[in-house]
């Protein structure tokens, strides 16, 4: 899901008061690509190029610029296994999940799972009093944030669709789309964030109806332009109700409205930014080249398993320990009892091991590139703040500076 960054978190601001900005990429044991991915070099080079394109004034130029957005859509057609047609470029996954609010009409009830990223639950509560289907907060399944099972036990006939993120931001936990789509039947909507999966681990994405998906996390590819996915298969149950000039296909015709474009591009409020789309076309060829989500993944999940074993010899507690290997993406969170949170995550900071913390949870998020030496630089950081007395954990003082 979407993690944005608030400008007034005291964490984001003991951050850039006290760690300094790397010259050149992210520091070897940065373990934080659930909140922010760095730009990899091919994202940042089209982004770069495009840029560049944007600064001339030749008709030319101008032609190739936007054919960027085409690209874009077509590789991500690739990797969804769609059509290009049923692709559109959004600013932002907030931006596309509103846009999709505003298509959905009631009536009917939408189901959300309580524990959702905010990202998630706004759009709908927006437009439930705007035309839109009502909203039901669905309570999880322990820490599970959705079961078929719980989804079975929800699903009354005013039921029109389901909401969900495809990982969730906090435990890592992988929802079972197939099975969920195939409890909910054809006649309901599966709308799907993807923004902490798409890039990391292989997700079912051929049961979304709907997903949305933002570059700037997994894939590496900043913000300004994110997946909007519409399947063919329920175009016609939602209206172009953000859809603006762009999204028709006559748009300087004498009388309006005109008729909306065919495929997702009928939700255009107005044309993507062109940079952004190429940042985010190159980060899906890159992904694709290097063996798509299957291989990415495997090194994700590879790395962030020592990772959580590093932090279980040290006397940690993981959240949902028992996921199964398919169940957990790229994202793995702990605590370690006795010890202040606060504490912990500026040591590891201090330590040049960047995670984020949600309260007591530190959580750990690897990319594929991320190199062996931060799983040393990880176990060095719990070793400063651990020790062991029998079966006891005492708390330490930072070695490093935390302010």
């Amino acid at each position: 899901m979407n993690d944005q960054i608030h400008p007034r978190a005291p964490e984001t601001a003991a951050r850039t008061a006290s760690v300094p900005a790397p010259a050149r990429g992210p520091r070897a044991g940065y373990l934080d690509h659930a909140r922010v991915g760095p730009l990899s070099r091919r994202a940042a080079a089209a982004l770069t190029a495009a840029t560049d394109l944007a600064t001339r004034s030749d008709p030319a130029d101008l032609d190739r610029l936007f054919a960027l957005g085409d690209a874009a859509r077509t590789s991500a057609a690739r990797l969804l296994d769609a059509r290009p047609h049923e692709i559109a470029l959004a600013p932002s996954t907030s931006n596309g999940l509103f846009t999709v609010a505003a298509g959905l009409q009631g009536p009917g009830t939408l189901l959300v799972p309580r524990d959702e990223f905010p990202a998630n639950v706004y759009p709908w509560l927006r437009f439930a009093g705007r035309g839109g289907p009502a909203v039901r907060l669905v309570a999880p399944d322990g820490r599970r944030h959705i079961t078929p099972d719980l989804l079975r036990r929800n699903l009354t006939p005013d039921v029109t669709a389901l909401t969900v993120s495809a990982v969730d931001s906090l435990t890592g936990h992988v929802a079972p789309l197939a099975a969920l789509k195939e409890v909910l039947g054809p006649d309901r909507l599966l709308i799907v964030d993807a923004i902490q999966g798409l890039g990391a681990v292989p997700l079912e994405a051929d049961a979304a109806d709907v997903l949305v998906s933002g570059g700037q996390k997994w894939l590496r590819a900043g913000w300004g332009a994110a997946l909007l996915l519409i399947r063919d298969r329920c175009a016609e149950r939602l209206a172009p109700g953000l859809g603006g000039w762009a999204g028709v296909a006559e748009p300087f015709a004498a009388r309006h409205p005109a008729p909306p474009l065919p495929g997702a591009a009928a939700h255009l409020v107005t044309n993507p930014d062109f940079p952004a789309a190429a940042a985010i076309g190159a980060a899906v060829d890159e992904l694709l080249a290097e063996g798509g989500p299957a291989a990415t993944g495997a090194r994700i999940r590879a790395t962030l398993a020592e990772l959580l074993d590093r932090a279980r010899q040290a006397g940690a507690e993981i959240l949902l320990d028992g996921l199964g290997h398919r169940e957990r993406a790229g994202i793995g969170t702990f605590r370690l009892p006795g010890h202040d949170p606060v504490t912990v995550h500026r040591t590891l900071e201090a330590a040049g091991v960047i995670t984020t913390r949600r309260d007591e949870w530190i959580r750990l998020s690897p990319h594929a590139s991320t190199p062996t030496a931060a799983v040393e630089l990880f176990t060095e950081a719990l070793h400063t703040l651990t020790t062991r007395t029998g079966n006891t954990l005492t708390l330490q003082e930072p070695t490093c500076p935390t302010t």
